[in-house]
């Protein structure tokens, strides 16, 4: 018996991008309530292990009493855990795709074990685009404050979703057309082990301090491997950071029953939301995608987890930038690179903007991204 769905997919209309565009500068009230609202140590260390980072900083209070912190703090892209907004929960346009493609951040304070955050949020700009892989698609832009429970602005963030028209992704979309043709990849043994040896060569910086004026413009970051790509792997990154639309029982059917746009049948004629993408490959393959894969903000994640590493429990990521380019659908492997691009003084602080940029194991660009470190100086 065929499970084959026909269907059609909402479209982008005029009518919806002009109430769209009256929301724009409006602060954004009562919103789905986030996954966290305090950086306990257990939302802290889930988080940091759905990406997995294990970093005594994040994880180990015994460790971090003896840091310049005192205590535990979180890994600074926990931030995504405590807004559904900044992680890609949109307005507007219902039935409609959304993307996760990117974001801009910038932390002002660390974030410290039981702080309690709370955010305002508003809709910043829409850009309307031609892309390779749906066509025409509308960037949905927010901008996301991140407030402790003292006041302080501890980070900022603007962060965007493509909206894009799955029927054109599934049947024009040439983005991916080589990809899904492909045999599944299967790795022998040596290769896996070969991958794995980046794993067993990672390092985290801790508390030997990594000094301003011994970093030099134009060296390499160690390169950090994350995969093989797995729903597995997909899943323990939704234990930390919560998801969008994962619900269960009566919450899905409350969920759903506001929202009719967030339900879409599976095989057995049941509303399901638009994020199993993620985990239902027929359903992945029904909107352009390749395959079941990965999340954007554990994407980004994966970026700072890269800078954090090299930093050391002295520095502090100040800035970070990240720009989606492809999925990476289960079965593939990411290997992260970075260099120091320059380094510089500003209002006291000792600075490093290093780039990054991240291909899989068939050399394909999946991410760009970049990062700004503040170091402590020996001066």
């Amino acid at each position: 018996m065929s499970t084959t769905i026909e269907r059609s997919f909402p479209k982008i209309t005029e009518n919806g991008l002009d109430e769209l565009r009256q929301r724009i500068g409006q602060k954004i009230g009562a919103t789905a309530e986030p996954w966290c609202y305090e950086a306990t140590r257990d939302n802290i260390r889930h988080y940091a292990h759905g990406i997995g980072d294990d970093n005594p900083l994040w994880c180990d209070p015994d460790y971090a009493a003896k840091t310049q912190y005192g205590g535990i703090i979180a890994l600074p892209s926990f931030l995504f855990a405590t807004s559904r907004i900044v992680s890609g929960y949109v307005g507007g346009l219902p039935g409609v795709h959304a993307m996760w493609s990117g974001a801009d951040w910038q932390w002002h304070q660390p974030i410290k074990r039981n702080d309690t955050i709370q955010t305002e949020a508003y809709l910043k700009d829409l850009i309307e685009h031609e892309t390779r892989f749906a066509g025409r698609a509308v960037q949905q832009i927010y901008h996301v404050d991140f407030f402790n429970q003292h006041g302080d602005k501890v980070a900022e963030a603007d962060s965007w979703c493509f909206r894009t028209e799955r029927d054109h992704a599934r049947e024009q979309g040439s983005k991916y057309k080589e990809v899904r043709a492909r045999e599944p990849r299967r790795y022998s043994v040596e290769e896996i082990q070969e991958a794995y040896k980046l794993y067993a060569q990672e390092e985290v910086r801790g508390s030997t301090p990594r000094y301003w004026e011994d970093v030099k413009e134009g060296e390499s970051l160690p390169t950090m491997f994350k995969g093989p790509m797995t729903v597995t792997g997909f899943i323990a990154y939704a234990q930390g950071w919560g998801g969008l639309y994962i619900r269960a029982n009566k919450l899905a059917w409350k969920l759903i029953d506001a929202h009719p746009g967030v339900g879409i049948t599976n095989r057995f004629g049941i509303p399901d939301v638009p994020e199993r993408v993620h985990w239902e490959e027929d359903f992945a393959l029904e909107v352009g995608a390749p395959g079941a894969y990965d999340y954007g903000p554990e994407r980004t994640s994966w970026l700072t987890h890269h800078l954090t590493n090299w930093m050391g429990d002295a520095g502090f990521l100040r800035k970070a930038h990240c720009k989606i380019r492809r999925h990476n659908p289960e079965g593939d492997m990411l290997f992260i690179k970075g260099h120091v691009v320059r380094k510089f003084v500003e209002n006291g602080r000792h600075l490093v903007e290093i780039s990054q940029e991240a291909h899989n194991q068939d050399d394909e660009l999946s991410v760009l991204g970049s990062g700004v470190v503040e170091l402590p100086s020996r001066g």
